[in-house]
């Protein structure tokens, strides 16, 4: 695989801090049952890379210590690992609203008996991914037969409550393109999503979420093989809106990787990125004691995936 970190750092991307740190975004593991095209952590049914209970036990710590509002769980997929319900439980209990980012097909898994039921219990807000309303997108991109599990997983999950009006049960669906271009209008696609899967599956849900890929892992290595890196970040560069700096999720956000190690975001995480400018290395122990308010956050090239046309965060478009 090749490695986009060297043509990342020399960069003019502007300097930015932090302002009050709102959100954990913790990686359980790179293990998960798909292989995306798209997917910047690399991850597979072949990793073994998974949190160890000291550092999970951190987190609810974390969460009372910092007063943090929201727990926003990643992988791989983060249900495959042991003590995901229990983190769930624990961040629960203490009234923080908790994110599980789901690839849907998950809820077929072994092992994974009554767990669409727990996360409409615990009240979780699922962010699903979903590249297409179309079967040969969708299969195209995630691998055969995952369009077809995953309607089936959205029609569970709205038997359950999810997405429907006045349940509480929020459920937003994740679109990436398919290729080295910029998502499309949000609001314009939601209406299509919205319109298609209802028409065709019955399938309802609360908001789409338009990301831009990023130039790193196995997107990024892919665009270096085809030649094609430079000319995409060219794109990301000539598309860049000052506007989208303020919204970006690395100032409210820190991300933390399976060993407990912080960085400003996902990205940076798995370029080897440690949090902040000055390189020093904190680990999720460290948020115990130390607040990130203020603090300079760590940009690279990349940074323009995020503040190109409509802007891009974990949570879609920074423009609506």
């Amino acid at each position: 695989m090749h490695d986009t970190l060297p043509l990342l750092e020399k960069t003019r991307f502007p300097a930015i801090r932090r302002t009050r740190l709102d959100t954990p975004q913790v990686n359980l593991g790179y293990k998960c049952n798909q292989r995306c095209v798209h997917c910047h952590v690399n991850a597979s049914p072949n990793r073994t890379e998974m949190m160890d209970a000291a550092t999970l036990a951190l987190i609810p710590q974390v969460l009372a210590a910092r007063g943090l509002g929201t727990l926003d769980l990643t992988g791989g997929a983060p249900e495959l690992h042991a003590g995901f319900r229990d983190l769930v439980r624990a961040a629960r209990a203490q009234s923080v609203r908790v994110m599980d980012r789901c690839n849907l097909t998950i809820l077929f898994e072994p092992g994974q008996d009554g767990l669409a039921a727990f996360l409409a219990e615990q009240q979780v807000e699922i962010v699903a991914s979903m590249p297409c309303y179309s079967a040969t997108n969708v299969d195209k991109q995630r691998g055969d037969g995952v369009f077809d599990l995953s309607i089936a997983a959205l029609r569970q999950l709205n038997a359950l409550g999810y997405g429907q009006a006045g349940s509480g049960l929020v459920l937003n669906l994740v679109y990436n393109p398919q290729g080295a271009s910029l998502p499309p209008d949000q609001q314009a696609l939601q209406a299509d999503y919205k319109r298609e899967l209802l028409a065709h599956f019955g399938i309802v849900f609360n908001e789409l979420f338009a990301l831009t890929n990023m130039p790193i892992q196995r997107f990024g290595s892919t665009l270096v093989s085809k030649g094609t890196f430079e000319t995409y970040m060219d794109l990301l560069k000539n598309s860049y809106q000052p506007q989208n700096l303020a919204g970006v999720m690395c100032r409210s956000t820190v991300s933390v990787d399976w060993q407990g190690w912080l960085s400003d975001c996902d990205f940076n995480q798995q370029l080897g990125l440690p949090l902040g400018a000055t390189g020093l290395k904190r680990h999720l122990r460290d948020l115990l004691k130390i607040s990130l308010d203020d603090q300079a956050i760590r940009v690279a090239g990349h940074c323009y995936g995020c503040t190109a046309g409509q802007g891009s965060s974990c949570g879609g478009a920074l423009e609506h």
